[in-house]
């Protein structure tokens, strides 16, 4: 289970430093759980139990439209955090659904556990306020992207800021993701 934590901490180091000690808080507090591929572990209407770290493998974030459609709103390319934030921060009841696209491995943290290691840690609060300024970030360039690009030109900056995701993820996910129909997107592919 070691892997689990190195990945990691080589995710958090790419930012700042662990010391020893948050690295021993992190373990105790981080339960790694295995999930098989096509599963749903947190559904829309609940309160999110759970902050996720992606150790390996496909997740998306999505939701139903008015007419029941699903639209993916984020997919992970490699190790990193993926929860509806928000909600799981402010315990409150979440329109967001995460889906294991792939078999996935992840470190998992509940609210309780979040708030504990921030008394305990000397860097959680750090690195935590450093990934979700990346994040919403990443999401303040999609939204710009999706006013401003075409369906090609997005698909395009997909391929080249994504090309994993195009190996591992089915294409409908995809083009929900980039604001496009399946048959469009088998048109730009083409």
């Amino acid at each position: 289970m070691e892997h689990y934590y190195i990945g990691f901490f080589n995710y958090v180091e790419q930012i700042l430093t662990l010391p020893e000690g948050d690295k021993e808080s992190i373990r105790r507090s981080f339960k790694p759980v295995f999930v098989p591929k096509d599963t749903i572990i947190e559904r829309a209407g609940e309160v999110p139990e759970y902050h996720n770290f992606i150790v390996s493998g496909h997740m998306r974030n999505f939701h139903l439209d008015k007419d029941d459609n699903e639209i993916t709103t984020d997919l992970n390319d490699g190790p990193r955090f993926f929860t509806s934030y928000t909600a799981f921060m402010n315990r409150t009841i979440s329109n967001e659904n995460l889906h294991c696209i792939t078999d996935c491995e992840l470190l998992r943290i509940n609210r309780d556990d979040v708030e504990a290691g921030a008394n305990h840690s000397k860097t959680q609060k750090d690195y935590t306020i450093q990934i979700l300024q990346k994040h919403l970030q990443e999401d303040k360039n999609r939204i710009n992207d999706m006013a401003t690009l075409t369906a090609e030109d997005r698909y395009l900056k997909f391929l080249k800021e994504k090309p994993n995701i195009i190996k591992q993820v089915p294409l409908r996910y995809i083009a929900s993701y980039l604001g496009i129909t399946q048959r469009h997107l088998s048109r730009l592919r083409g």
